[in-house]
C-alpha cells in the first residue's frame, strides 16, 4: 500500500522544457489523492510558467529560497527529486520528511533518499514525461501513463497579458519561429527557417513571429539575415519576457522549434506545434518529442555520419523546408474548416 500523502514537494531544477514535461506527474497527483497539495520547486526562470499549470498550489524558486528552512517552514510528508539536488536531498534528511524520493543511479540519493527508484533514463525507450513516473513506482504507485493520457494532465493555461493582447492580427495565420535553443538542443539551421520563410512568403494571410532571448536575436542580426529581412517575417527577439512569451504562444494559430522550452510549452497549451528533432538516442522524438494533443514531431529518417558532433551534425539540416510547410498547411487546413464551422453555427436558422 502506498503511504499516506497529504504535502508533496517536487523538486526540477533544470531547464523549461524539463519542468513543462513534468507537469503531468502532479496533475496525475492531483487526481488521484483528493485534496493533497503539490508544490514544486524550480528555477527563478523557469517559475513563470510553471505558475501557469492549475495544478501545482505553490512555486518555490530555488534562487530565492532558504534552503536550511524550507522543510521547517512547510511541513512536506513527500519530496519527489524529478531532478536531482544534493543541498534540498540534505536538508529534506535532516528534517526527516517521511518519503524521500530519488532515482537509484544518483549515488547521493543513497544517503538522502529513503525511497529509490530503480531505472535508467538515459537507456529507456520511454519519453521523458513517461519517465517521471517511474518515481512513484518508490512509493507503490505503480502507474505507466501512455502519451494521450499525459496530454490532459498538464493543465497549463496561457496568461492574458496588455503587451500582448492585440499583437495579432486575428484574420491572419499567425506562426511562431523559435529557431534557437540556448544551447540545449540540436537545432534546425538557420537557413532552413528562411527557406521556409520564403515558402510562405507569396501568401497574405500567413504572419510569420521570430522569438528568442535577446542574446539570440543578436546572433539572428549576424548570422539569420535572410530570416529577418523576409516581409513577411516580425522580430519579438529580447521583446517578452517568460509570461508574455506564454501568452504570445496561447494566442498563436502554430508554432515550429527544435527540441527547447518554448516547443514543450506550446504543445501543453494544446496549440499547433512541430518539433524537429535528429535521430539519435537519447535526444530523439522518442524521448522528447512535442507532446499533445495538437502536436507532432519530424526527424531525419537515419543518423548521418557527424550525428555525434552537434556543430557538424547534418541530420537536422536533412528536416527540408517543404515537409515543414506542409505540415503548416494541414494547420491552416483545419483552422479554415473550424472558421466554417462557427460561420454556419452563427447563422441563424
Amino acid at each position: 500500500m502506498p503511504p499516506a500523502l497529504s504535502r508533496i514537494l517536487i523538486v526540477r531544477t533544470d531547464n523549461i522544457g524539463d519542468v513543462v514535461l513534468t507537469l503531468p506527474l502532479a496533475g496525475y497527483l492531483k487526481g488521484l489523492i483528493p485534496g493533497v497539495q503539490v508544490d514544486l520547486v524550480c528555477r527563478a526562470y523557469a517559475a513563470p510558467v510553471v505558475r501557469c499549470c492549475r495544478h501545482v498550489d505553490r512555486v518555490l524558486a530555488l534562487e530565492e529560497l532558504d534552503i536550511d528552512r524550507l522543510f521547517r517552514d512547510h511541513d512536506y510528508d513527500t519530496v519527489i527529486f524529478a531532478f536531482p539536488h544534493r543541498a534540498i536531498g540534505r536538508a529534506a534528511r535532516r528534517a526527516h520528511v517521511a518519503n524521500r524520493v530519488g532515482s537509484s543511479h544518483r549515488l547521493h540519493h543513497w544517503i538522502s533518499c529513503n525511497r529509490l527508484a530503480h531505472f535508467s533514463r538515459a537507456r529507456s525507450p520511454l519519453h521523458e514525461a513517461q519517465l517521471n513516473f517511474a518515481l512513484l513506482k518508490a512509493i507503490g504507485i505503480e502507474h505507466q501513463p501512455e502519451l494521450p493520457e499525459l496530454c490532459a494532465l498538464y493543465g497549463l493555461d496561457a496568461p492574458r497579458t496588455a503587451g500582448v493582447d492585440g499583437m495579432f492580427d486575428p484574420a491572419r495565420f499567425n506562426l511562431i519561429l523559435h529557431p534557437k535553443s540556448n544551447g540545449n538542443g540540436r537545432e534546425w539551421p538557420l537557413a532552413r527557417y528562411a527557406e521556409l520563410a520564403a515558402l510562405l512568403r507569396d501568401d497574405p494571410d500567413v504572419a510569420i513571429w521570430v522569438t528568442g532571448s535577446r542574446a539570440e536575436g543578436e546572433l539572428l542580426a549576424r548570422e539569420g539575415q535572410a530570416l529577418l529581412a523576409s516581409p513577411n517575417v516580425h522580430n519579438l527577439c529580447g521583446r517578452l519576457d517568460l509570461t508574455g512569451l506564454v501568452a504570445l504562444i496561447g494566442m498563436a494559430d502554430g508554432l515550429v522549434a527544435s527540441g527547447t522550452g518554448p516547443l514543450h510549452v506550446s504543445a501543453a497549451l494544446g496549440q499547433p506545434t512541430l518539433g524537429l528533432f535528429p535521430p539519435i538516442k537519447p535526444i530523439d522524438i522518442a524521448r522528447w518529442g512535442a507532446l499533445g494533443r495538437n502536436a507532432v514531431s519530424l526527424s531525419a529518417e537515419q543518423a548521418c555520419e557527424t550525428c555525434t558532433d552537434a556543430q557538424h551534425c547534418r541530420c537536422m539540416e536533412a528536416i527540408q523546408a517543404g515537409q515543414v510547410a506542409g505540415v503548416i498547411a494541414e494547420w491552416r487546413a483545419r483552422m479554415s474548416l473550424r472558421r466554417r464551422g462557427m460561420q454556419r453555427e452563427e447563422v441563424p436558422a
